[in-house]
């Protein structure tokens, strides 16, 4: 392992840490870091598969008593069991649009031009949604209803769009419908574990024919530099978001787009 091939695993790590779970497109950074350094990581894309797994892992270690009450509360009627059905809820309309669009959006959506885009479109929305919702009646991921865990997993559908942010559809998703920010932002991390998962699975299944041994150092560095750095990432955003608003990302990815589209045109 050549010491810049051990250095890009650790930055694209460090990328996807900091960016999985921040309102701002984490595989829409990849994208664009690969791009802009010419770099592109081992085994086709199973580099990138397994650091976002380790980001996956850091969120299920941070809620691990949560998920174990939760399971254990599975059999009986009560909140366990309510918010585990509404998380599957809002996993479905992902995964059924995933399966069905997973090649076009491979093929044709993984660009750093539709990241740009995507960044300042999904910066504005953000802007305009802090400002306009006020009304918030939903305090706590178990008082969330059906109806609005499948509304929250149709935002999520549009995260699809490399540069969207997962992270930022389902939050923003679930402020439009009442959910208080905190609380915004715990179901979207609880609901990032089977969507990841799966997507994960899904995509080690689509490249299964180029999946091999090769690097294997390379892979293990960026995927605990990833689960370290999202560890950290989430701490601070679940902190963060109880005294601020998104307002910050937002003009980011506004600022990052125009700045990317820039480099694009003069290439």
């Amino acid at each position: 392992m050549d010491l810049y091939t051990l250095l890009m695993a650790v930055v694209l790590g460090i990328v996807e840490g900091i960016t999985e779970f921040l309102p701002i497109s984490s595989t829409g950074h990849l994208i664009l870091v690969e791009d802009l350094l010419g770099y592109e990581g081992p085994a086709g894309n199973f580099f990138e598969i397994i650091i976002q797994l380790g980001a996956i892992l850091s969120v299920v270690w941070i809620y691990r008593v949560k998920l174990w009450t939760t399971a254990m509360g599975l059999f009986s009627s009560g909140p366990a069991q309510k918010l585990t059905l509404n998380v599957l809820i809002a996993f479905l309309p992902a995964a059924i649009v995933g399966v069905l669009a997973h090649d076009f959006i491979k093929s044709v959506l993984f660009s750093p031009w539709v990241v740009s885009g995507a960044l300042i479109v999904g910066g504005v929305a953000i802007l305009v949604i802090e400002r306009v919702q006020k009304h918030y009646t939903i305090e706590t991921v178990e008082e969330i209803s059906p109806g609005r865990a499948l509304a929250v997993g149709l935002f999520q559908c549009i995260a699809m769009i490399p540069g969207v942010s997962r992270a930022a559809a389902t939050i923003m998703g679930a402020l439009l419908v009442g959910v208080k920010r905190p609380a915004a932002a715990e179901f979207s991390f609880l609901l990032a574990i089977p969507t990841m998962f799966g997507a994960t699975l899904y995509d080690l299944y689509k490249n299964r024919d180029t999946l091999t041994g090769d690097n294997l150092e390379v892979i293990a560095v960026g995927f605990m530099v990833s689960f370290i750095v999202a560890l950290v990432v989430v701490k601070w955003l679940l902190r963060y978001i109880s005294a601020h608003t998104f307002g910050a990302f937002a003009i980011y990815r506004i600022i990052l787009g125009i700045v990317m589209f820039a480099i694009l045109l003069t290439r």
